[in-house]
């Protein structure tokens, strides 16, 4: 089922990139809008599968925006972000 989920952090292309190269893998096409704030991202997922989705993203640092982190866990993804976002931006670079 197509579904749209409100993720913090994601600021340019190269978190977008970052989101869809990560995610592709597992959940096919995914579509990043980055005109919406917080950003959106759409992908065909079962319900059954939204918890993978968020672990993954956590992991990115762009946790979904309904995600209770703490101020620890948000200062975390926001770090951990950065780091998303600049390899996101290498590897768009390189391609």
């Amino acid at each position: 089922m197509l579904q749209t989920f409100e993720v913090l952090n994601v600021k340019c292309g190269g978190c977008a990139n970052t989101l869809i190269k990560s995610l592709s893998k597992e959940f096919g096409d995914v579509t990043v809008d980055l005109e919406s704030e917080p950003r959106k991202i759409t992908l065909d997922i079962e319900d059954d599968k939204i918890e993978r989705l968020k672990v993954i993203l956590r992991g990115l640092g762009y946790p979904l925006a309904t995600d209770e982190l703490g101020t620890m866990g948000s200062i975390k993804a926001s770090a951990k972000s950065f780091v998303s976002c600049a390899i996101g931006k290498i590897s768009k670079a390189g391609e």
